[in-house]
């Protein structure tokens, strides 16, 4: 039975992505590449984020989640995700919208158009668990992909 890991998203499966891998042992998050040559432009206001394409989908136990975060040097090259991190439930993986694909969103703070090609590192991925208050009541299920708890 598998417990975590990640997988190539449907659509992706002939595209070369590479699984994920931590670079030394005791690194805390998977390093994730593009999946595709992107452009992102120069912030400016009312510019909605650049969505950037992985080719992957990530399982994980039920009372855990996953987080998309920043690499360390994202801001030094004008990388700012625009959720901050990403929160990624359990429940994300195969759902029926885009089969739990995951994308990071950035912004570009340099003053020119920044290009990310395949294959460059443009996140990490750190798997962790959850914890439920005592009179938690969830009981909804997911029907989507990409914003659809509050759907």
């Amino acid at each position: 039975m598998k417990s975590r890991g990640f997988e190539i998203a449907k659509g992706w499966e002939d595209k070369d992505i590479h699984l994920p891998i931590r670079k030394t042992k005791n690194a805390a998050a998977y390093d994730i590449e593009a999946a595709e040559d992107v452009i992102i432009p120069v912030f400016k206001p009312g510019i909605k984020p650049t969505l950037i394409p992985t080719g992957l989908k990530a399982f994980c136990e039920d009372d855990e989640w996953f987080m998309l975060a920043n690499r360390s040097s994202g801001p030094k090259k004008g990388l700012v995700m625009a959720n901050s991190i990403g929160v990624i439930d359990a429940d994300y993986y195969n759902n029926e919208s885009n089969d739990g694909h995951f994308y990071f969103q950035y912004y570009n703070f340099l003053d020119v158009d920044l290009e990310i090609k395949k294959g460059d590192v443009i996140g990490q991925v750190i798997f962790m668990k959850y914890l439920k208050v005592d009179d938690d009541v969830a009981q909804g299920i997911r029907s989507g992909g990409f914003g659809s708890t509050d759907k």
